[in-house]
């Protein structure tokens, strides 16, 4: 209050030429600068009250954070969540021995049929499994016959001979099917349900 009279004083006691005076020198020096006068009468109208600061308890604060570093803590050790393979898992309904299919009792001569096929069949196999071999066999040794000729001949052929090839990988092939296609096959077109489970990590909950 009394900072306030003593402003109005002052200017009251300044002779009006200088007032006129310094007005003038504030309207040309506005670009360049502010005028103490318009300084002194911002500061009370644009001032801003203090805001009241916060006490921050710093046990509280502290505690807080223990239990931040605590649940973290926590989350590191849990083990994520394994999801199952389900095509690996049997359906429990297909598990009832109600469903299982009756086993067939084959006729005396039927059976014999099958055993004396079987023995043949496997003696097939023996005897082709045995030529593979020995056909392998036989390349191999040509081959390293080949190569200790060439070594002899010329080393730098001999050398471009055992690189690696690199177009031999990756190797693909298509092995035997259980049934033999079938020509012109036109699969079923429809609709069909997704019921693929999604599986999401649970998080930690205090």
């Amino acid at each position: 209050m009394s900072a306030a009279v003593l402003g109005v004083s002052t200017r009251a006691l300044r002779p009006q030429s200088w007032l006129l005076g310094t007005w003038q020198t504030q309207i040309r020096d506005t670009h360049q600068r502010a005028s103490l006068l318009s300084f002194w009468d911002l500061i009370p109208m644009r001032a801003e009250p203090l805001r009241k600061k916060k006490k921050v308890d710093p046990k509280k604060d502290q505690a807080v954070k223990d239990r931040l570093k605590k649940r973290i803590r926590r989350l590191e050790k849990a083990s994520q969540e394994l999801i199952p393979i389900e095509d690996f898992i049997t359906p429990v309904r297909f598990l009832d021995k109600a469903r299982q299919r009756p086993q067939v009792e084959l006729p005396f001569e039927e059976g014999e049929r099958r055993a004396l096929l079987l023995k043949k069949w496997s003696l097939y196999k023996q005897q082709e499994h045995v030529m593979e071999r020995e056909a392998i066999r036989s390349m191999l040794e040509a081959q390293q016959e080949a190569l200790q000729e060439l070594r002899l001949t010329s080393p730098e052929l001999h050398v471009e001979a055992t690189k690696r090839d690199p177009s031999l990988f990756p190797f693909e092939r298509e092995g035997p099917d259980y049934t033999p296609p079938v020509s012109n096959y036109q699969p079923p077109e429809g609709r069909y349900q997704d019921i693929t489970k999604v599986y999401t990590q649970v998080e930690f909950k205090r």
